[in-house]
């Protein structure tokens, strides 16, 4: 059995909107190329059969996993959480203290991470630092930068 994946329910909607494109649009098009590869002739030499095949294999496969996360998917419930300290799914605006650079995450599931739009998984060194911690706290975060000296400026849901 699989273990609980945790997931806003932004984050858990984007999953299904991905697993329905998979099967919905993805499949029947592997199913067409097969279809079209085994139109022209021997399958003992079609590489483009093969690839198709191949391709199929892989997809499956994926789906198959996403189906396994989707049926073992909790949603975090954002109105439980205390706004009053860093948790998941907090805004959290941070100074680094040798540099003066301000950083706004939000602290997400590792499912749901994407550092681009400045989403960091909990499990991530920053986030372990900054968990628990209140607005005007320093913290020492362990990087493998090395240490990084940070000051929590805002805490928001």
């Amino acid at each position: 059995m699989s273990q609980a994946a945790y997931f806003t329910q932004e984050g858990l909607d984007k999953l299904l909107k991905e697993l329905h494109q998979l099967k919905s649009v993805e499949r029947p098009s592997i199913s067409r190329q097969i279809a079209e590869a085994r139109d022209k002739g021997d399958l003992s030499e079609n590489a483009e059969y093969h690839a198709a095949k191949e391709a199929q294999g892989l997809l499956e496969l994926k789906i198959s996993k996403m189906e396994d996360i989707v049926s073992n998917a909790k949603v975090i419930d954002p109105s439980t959480l205390d706004h009053s300290k860093v948790l998941i799914l907090s805004k959290v605006k941070i100074k680094n203290q040798k540099t003066g650079a301000i950083l706004n995450y939000t602290i997400v599931t590792e499912n749901e991470a994407n550092l681009k739009e400045g989403r960091i998984s909990v499990n991530s060194p920053v986030a372990k630092g900054l968990l628990g911690k209140k607005v005007g706290d320093k913290v020492k975060v362990a990087t493998p930068a090395g240490e990084m000296g940070l000051e929590i400026l805002e805490v928001s849901i």
